[in-house]
């Protein structure tokens, strides 16, 4: 394997293990770090945080002590498996496991907590064995924006070659920090200076149409706009895979070529990948016990929509989270729970459905930030023989943080819920459930998923416009559009004024911006920790 170079004195000829025990101990200790910082957030704010930048920096800050023992995370691809792992930990012990976990307790089926969670974690690494097997493919290209992957790669590489680099993301950490002390979602404000401005851009007017909307008095939502929009757009966002998926294989599409996986790569991925979600679907059915309340034809569109809907979610939430930095696992799951009430199933299985759904996606788009992250760090895929040795590294970290996630998930979730702290976004799908359905609704889902249609077809696969419209009126606010759109203008007036350099500057700075936002929350959170509403 010939040697990388990333960073002064960085050149290594191997890439570091995931099971190293120095690596593997510190990843353990870092992911039950990371999965306690994700269920104090999504049960008290609602949110989780990006913790792979706290990750490098506690890596780096070890590699400084003078022992022999630490000069292990001096390698910056060791790093990289560190903040790999604590980011994996913090997102699917949020959103992938004590979410999904809350749906049948709040519906009063306590007793499925246990099933629920070992069927939502096996969902959670099929969701991170298909993005291994398909990042750096024509569908999910290493070289397209992945902007907190780009955040995490900058942080390591300035504190490793200092200069310039270092002095600018000091300031962007400096806008971070102090706008989010504010309430200004500087997250969102590096994000729009790294990822697809077009993606962006919708993303923001929708946040500003919700905002405006709901600040006037005038909830659009209540005669489901955004859902209508979302389901449109993801619609014509699944036939653009579908498109991309059965494209002929060229020279650009092989491992020989442009990318690291080839697109039958792709498709074998895929497909193992809907295989995998319909037995654990199976086996959710079987053990909750919700086969009982269908009839032998239901049970079986339940089966086949399930795994439908978790592939289908992880594919329209990846495409988001590439090109925008912003991953819409909330409103996917609920656009196909409100799917699953049109056709007709029944309350528990709805629920069952919700959070199945609800775990795939997160991580999927968190590890596709790590291995952006890892892409640079190894020479932006100058040897793909490190490159893929060093993604199969990051995998393996990433499935340990999901255990460790797990674990403290299974200890942990009873005290949540015996003090009525649950994630909002199950209470959402529980209310949604109870709501029932109605023809009134499905009027207007119809009636708004041709606009989304539209966008989305004019945007094509590459800009995301009706998904990441909809996503900005699911989840966006007044002062979230207002930032967004600020934040282009400011994008194109530099690009305009300094080309090339005035981007890569903003790159710096936004990555500085996403690290200060997240080094505040973390800190502000781990302040809370224990304390209660």
């Amino acid at each position: 394997m010939n040697g990388q170079t990333s960073g002064k004195g960085n050149q290594v000829k191997d890439h570091p293990s995931a099971l190293n025990p120095a690596i593997l101990v510190l990843n353990i200790i870092l992911s039950i770090l990371g999965a306690i910082i994700g269920l104090e957030l999504i049960v008290r704010v609602g949110i989780s945080t990006n913790t792979s930048i706290i990750g490098a920096l506690f890596a780096i800050i070890l590699s400084r002590i003078p022992i022999a023992f630490f000069k292990k995370y001096r390698n910056i691809h060791a790093q990289n498996l560190v903040q790999t792992a604590i980011s994996g930990a913090t997102f699917s012990a949020a959103n992938s496991l004590i979410l999904p976990i809350g749906i049948p307790y709040l519906m009063g089926e306590p007793q499925l907590v246990i099933p629920m969670l070992v069927g939502v974690l096996l969902a959670t690494i099929i969701d991170a064995t298909i993005l291994y097997k398909t990042f750096d493919t024509p569908m999910f290209p290493a070289d397209e924006p992945w902007p907190p992957g780009i955040a995490s790669a900058e942080t390591i590489l300035a504190v490793v070659n200092k200069g310039k680099k270092a002095m600018l993301l000091l300031v962007g950490m400096g806008i971070g920090i102090v706008g989010k002390a504010f309430g200004i979602p500087t997250d969102l404000l590096g994000v729009t200076w790294i990822g697809d401005m077009w993606a962006l851009g919708a993303f923001g007017v929708g946040a500003l149409v919700i905002g405006i909307s709901t600040d006037q008095g005038f909830n659009i939502s209540q005669y489901y706009v955004p859902h209508g929009i979302m389901i449109g757009a993801g619609l014509v966002a699944l036939i653009q895979v579908g498109l991309m998926l059965f494209k002929k294989e060229d020279g650009k599409g092989s491992v020989a070529g442009k990318f690291t996986s080839s697109i039958s790569d792709m498709r074998g991925a895929l497909a193992k990948g809907y295989i995998a979600y319909v037995v654990v679907a199976i086996g959710l059915a079987a053990v909750s016990g919700i086969y009982s309340q269908m009839s032998v034809p239901k049970l079986i569109i339940w089966v086949v929509f399930a795994a439908f809907a978790a592939i289908a979610s992880e594919l329209i939430v990846g495409m988001s989270a590439m090109h925008s930095g912003w991953f819409p696992g909330f409103a996917t799951a609920l656009i196909f729970l409100i799917v699953g009430m049109m056709i007709g199933f029944p309350k528990l299985p709805l629920g069952i459905l919700a959070g199945y759904t609800a775990a795939t996606g997160p991580a999927f788009s968190d590890m596709a930030y790590d291995f952006k992250c890892g892409y640079i760090l190894r020479g932006n895929g100058a040897d793909p023989d490190f490159e893929r040795a060093g993604r199969k590294q990051q995998y393996m970290a990433e499935i340990v943080s999901f255990f460790v996630a797990f674990a403290v998930v299974l200890v942990m979730c009873n005290t949540y819920f015996k003090q009525d702290l649950f994630a909002p976004v199950a209470r959402t799908f529980v209310t949604t459930i109870e709501a029932g359905s109605s023809p009134e609704i499905a009027k207007w889902l119809i009636i708004f998923a041709v606009p989304g249609a539209i966008l989305q077809f004019i945007g094509g696969p590459k800009k995301q416009l009706g998904v990441l419209f909809a996503t900005g009126m699911l989840v966006g606010s007044t002062i979230t559009g207002i930032t967004v759109i600020v934040a282009l203008i400011i994008r194109i007036v530099v690009v305009r004024l300094k080309g090339e350099e005035g981007q890569s500057t903003l790159y710096i700075l936004g990555a500085g911006s996403i690290a200060g936002s997240a080094l505040y929350s973390f800190f502000t959170s781990t302040l809370q920790l224990g304390k209660k509403k």
